[in-house]
């Protein structure tokens, strides 16, 4: 798929993750436009690792975003900082609360959605 459609996908999922963020009292997520380039270089990382393997479950794009955070020097804080490279999600999967764990499923099932839709036109 073209880069413009990986970037589509991505600005899609940000802002379906920024609308269930807000639904769940988190307001601190930005619109595409005004986030930060590593937030928007994480969803664009997202959708490739999930248009490379169609099969990748939560559990994988969890890890993936995980690994991509480790290796940019983000570690375990109890609140999101991105100043000092902190974020509560940085635990395996299966410790992440439900409402953090449905993010993943969110995002993949966008990626999803629109490859399926993509590849019908």
């Amino acid at each position: 798929m073209s880069n413009d459609l990986t970037l589509a996908i991505a600005r899609v999922a940000h802002e379906v993750n920024r609308a269930y963020c807000m639904a769940l009292g988190d307001f601190s997520q930005p619109v595409w436009e005004d986030a930060p380039q590593w937030q928007k270089d994480s969803a664009i990382a997202g959708v490739e690792m999930h248009l490379a393997d169609p099969h990748a479950g939560p559990e994988a794009s969890h890890k993936a975003w995980m690994k991509k955070k480790l290796n940019e020097g983000w570690k375990y804080g109890a609140y999101k900082d991105p100043e000092n490279k902190l974020h509560p999600c940085m635990v395996p999967f299966g410790d992440l609360p439900p409402e953090q764990r449905a993010k993943d499923y969110i995002f993949m099932g966008v990626v999803r959605a629109i490859a399926r839709e993509q590849a019908r036109d």
